[in-house]
């Protein structure tokens, strides 16, 4: 048996922008990541260790693909919700909604990045 996510991609038309929004909101690194199928398409990977439980994913900037207004949700594992989506506003995001209970699955908030891609934030507490 497998998680059903292997993989993420969230597509991204200003990479700087992007990255800057990221490493921000979530206080990560993104590190480059590249593709050997696809020169086009330039990758920055999020943390990721492949023992543990969950996908691993990237912002990617590639010709023909746009970002927002696709119908796939990403939600970004945290301690507490609220203080990740406490940071993008100063980031240049917006919070669709702000940390609300999901009952006994803990707490979600959803937000909007600069590209315009909604994701979630979960947190047990």
């Amino acid at each position: 048996m497998t998680n059903p996510v292997g993989w993420f991609e969230i597509y991204v038309e200003d990479m700087d922008r992007a990255k800057a929004f990221y490493q921000t909101v979530l206080a990560v690194t993104l590190e480059t990541l590249t593709d050997p199928t696809d020169e086009q398409a330039h990758m920055l990977a999020f943390p990721s260790d492949m023992e543990k439980y969950g996908a691993a994913g990237a912002l990617v900037k590639m010709t023909g693909m746009t970002p927002g207004g696709n119908s796939t949700l990403v939600y970004f594992s945290c301690e507490d919700c609220a203080v990740e989506a406490g940071r993008v506003s100063q980031a240049g995001g917006a919070v669709e909604q702000a940390k609300m209970s999901i009952g006994e699955y803990g707490f979600i908030a959803l937000v909007k990045d600069t590209e315009g891609n909604m994701f979630g934030l979960h947190s047990q507490a």
